[in-house]
């Protein structure tokens, strides 16, 4: 399907033109560089085409890419990103860091909760700043005192360390992995 010019409205489904009335090129799946550099697939729709053109659906690489997390680093989160990366995390464990910016014990464990990160090259480190905008994840993974330090397995909580215990930390993962 030879595309002449196509637009992209705020919805996920735009009209194109066609140079082909082809029915078989409708199943082909076409890459076309946006002007901002955000890379698109176009997929065709299932629908036949009408006289005027395509009817076909947009994603970006957002969308299919999703928020990532990097072993060996502390990646911070949001209420809007943490469980797309604990769904990505698959089977590995998740450690997260529930603190705020004004808490003197967060401070002073932060570093070290970083050199684990480089430590366990099989365990995500996930970061959560427990402000006003990260409210309701907080409440949801009943936080009440920071920092807390929650271990997922399977997005399931597992595990909970309050406090600025280092070494209770340790062996909470330690004991986490071994399972």
């Amino acid at each position: 399907m030879a595309l002449s010019h196509f637009t992209i409205p705020s919805s996920p489904y735009f009209a194109c033109s066609s140079s082909s009335s082809s029915s078989s090129s409708a199943s082909t799946t076409s890459s076309y560089k946006y002007n901002y550099k955000q890379q698109l697939v176009v997929v065709p729709s299932s629908k036949k085409p009408r006289s005027w053109g395509w009817v076909v659906r947009v994603r970006s690489s957002l969308d299919t890419t999703g928020p990532t997390a990097t072993v060996g680093q502390v990646t911070e989160v949001t209420k809007d990103t943490f469980w797309p990366i604990v769904n990505s995390a698959g089977d590995k464990t998740v450690v997260l860091d529930m603190y705020t910016q004004w808490c003197g014990p967060c401070k002073v464990i932060a570093p070290k909760f970083q050199e684990l990160s480089a430590k366990y090259d099989d365990v995500v480190f996930l970061k959560l700043d427990c402000n006003e905008e990260n409210k309701p994840l907080a409440k949801e993974l009943g936080i009440k005192v920071v920092p807390t330090f929650k271990i997922l397995k399977d997005n399931k909580v597992v595990k909970e360390v309050t406090g600025a215990k280092l070494d209770d930390l340790v062996h909470a993962i330690d004991t986490i992995r071994s399972s």
